[in-house]
């Protein structure tokens, strides 16, 4: 497993951005898939983006396409989610997650059970 920390979540308002970042450490993050995911109280938690181990694959939810930009640096053992047009419905508690994803094809990459490590999470709330 890989220990994750979020950070750069916050207060925006609508239309603003945000970046999240992703510190990871312990075992080799370049061998890992990752994901963000999001949660509202309440609700499941939910698929945001996710990239290949070595970041020449995207994916996205339909609700971020367009306006969300998942990225990795292998060599710094972080990964980010630039946010932006970013609305009230956004706002939510956002994980990052890593995963042993070996399989290109979407679907693995939007399920939460192919994540086995998650961090603690970091609020973002988009006020109109």
């Amino acid at each position: 497993q890989v220990h994750l920390v979020e950070s750069g979540g916050g207060l925006v308002q609508a239309g603003g951005s945000l970046r999240l970042s992703c510190a990871a450490s312990g075992r080799s993050f370049s061998t890992f898939a990752m994901g963000w995911f999001r949660q509202v109280p309440g609700k499941e938690r939910e698929f945001v983006a996710a990239i290949t181990r070595s970041g020449d694959i995207t994916y996205y939810s339909d609700s971020v396409k367009g306006r969300f930009t998942i990225s990795r640096d292998n060599a710094k053992n972080t990964g980010d989610l630039q946010m932006n047009s970013l609305k009230p419905e956004d706002t939510a508690v956002y994980y990052c997650a890593c995963g042993e994803i070996t399989r290109v094809n979407n679907y693995y990459y939007s399920q939460r059970n192919s994540y086995d490590s998650w961090g603690q999470g970091t609020q973002v709330t988009v006020s109109s």
